[in-house]
């Protein structure tokens, strides 16, 4: 049997994680669609929620792995929608910060607890050494790509 060379298996990781990534987004819309949101929804209020300074709509969108134009979207409907807010930056005068309603930050908790939940159950079947390699391993995927 002929070893694959390294490339041919970073370009099947590659494309499992497309399918993954594919997979997760049908999975948030079903966890947020009581809440009426989407995944895309739900992502930027995580880059929010987790992030341990306020941050503006480029930064989300890194954060995320989207346009800034995409981010602004979504952002802009989800403060029509009582969720997100703008906020003074003092780094910056155009940039404006990003950050949760004390609605947004209610959904946010909700969909937290629920997600804490979904996310034991699918843990089940995998190891902690399992899973931090794989971290591991994606955050490197990140940091090469991320490079480039």
């Amino acid at each position: 049997m002929l070893k694959k060379a390294n490339g041919e298996t970073f370009t099947e990781v590659v494309l499992e994680v497309f399918k993954v990534s594919g997979m997760l987004n049908v999975e948030g819309d079903d966890l947020t669609k009581e809440f009426g949101l989407s995944s895309a929804r739900w992502k930027v209020m995580g880059a929010i929620g987790r992030s341990e300074t306020a941050l503006t709509v480029p930064q989300i969108g890194r954060t995320m792995g989207q346009s800034r134009q995409a981010t602004q979207r979504i952002v802009d409907v989800m403060t029509k929608d009582g969720l997100l807010q703008l906020v003074e930056n003092p780094h910056h005068k155009r940039a404006k910060l990003v950050d949760l309603t004390e609605q947004g930050k209610k959904v946010y908790r909700l969909l937290d607890i629920k997600q804490t939940c979904w996310a034991s159950k699918g843990a089940e079947d995998l190891s902690k050494e399992e899973l931090e390699t794989t971290l591991f391993v994606l955050q490197k995927m990140a940091s090469y790509l991320g490079a480039q």
